[in-house]
Formats: structure tokens, C-alpha cells, sequence
């Protein structure tokens, strides 16, 4: 089970990683232009803010464990990820956007089992 975390966890900071980087890294504008309709509903500096939110937590679902300092980080991470994407999901079935509620519900469920998994049974 310690594996099934890891590569979950790796997964999910490859996503989140991906993302965070996006988002910092493009305009709103640019951002709302390819797909990310969502991004409409808030400030710039918002958008912001969830991008460097996903860059931390993606950052925090590795180091900490991967270099044993201060491991507890790792389900805090996972845990505030798993609050990021529940927001999201909110955010999408409030929109009426359906086709991007699963993919935010995935990685809700998968960030669930790594803050139970580190928290719980198969903490570091």
C-alpha cells in the first residue's frame, strides 16, 4: 500500500504541478480563452493564488517525505488539495460546466486517499 500512495501522490503532484504552473504563469485572459471558462467568475490575483495553492501542495505531497523533513507535511498537503478540488467541483456543478466536474472529482477521491493513507495506517 506504501507503493499505491507513492505513485498516487506522484500522480497527483505531476497534476498539480502542471496546473499550478499554468495558471501562474498565463493571463486570466489567456487562461479563460482555452477552456478554463471558470476563470471569468474570479480576480486575476485569485486565479493566482489557486495556481501557487496547486504548485505548494504538489510540492508538499513529495519533498517532505522524499528528504524525511518534517513528513506530517505530506497529508496537510494532500488534505489541502483534497479542499482545493472540492471547491472546484463546487465551482463547475454551480456553472453548469458537468464535463469538467469529473475530472475535479478524481482528483478530489485521490487526494482523499493520500491524506488517509499518511494520516492513517501507513503514516511515515
Amino acid at each position: 500500500m506504501n507503493i499505491v500512495l507513492w505513485v498516487i501522490a506522484g500522480l497527483l503532484a505531476a497534476a498539480f504541478l502542471g496546473a499550478g504552473v499554468m495558471k501562474l504563469s498565463q493571463s486570466k485572459e489567456k487562461l479563460a480563452a482555452s477552456g478554463m471558462a471558470w476563470t471569468e467568475d474570479f480576480s486575476a490575483g485569485a486565479v493566482k493564488a489557486i495556481g501557487a495553492a496547486e504548485l505548494l501542495g504538489a510540492i508538499g505531497l513529495i519533498l517532505p517525505a522524499l528528504l524525511d523533513i518534517a513528513p506530517v507535511l505530506v497529508p496537510l498537503a494532500a488534505t489541502g488539495l483534497a479542499l482545493t478540488m472540492l471547491g472546484a467541483v463546487v465551482v463547475h456543478v454551480r456553472r453548469g460546466e458537468t464535463q469538467a466536474v469529473a475530472p475535479s472529482a478524481v482528483l478530489f477521491v485521490l487526494s482523499v486517499i493520500v491524506a488517509w493513507g499518511r494520516f492513517g495506517p501507513y503514516a511515515f
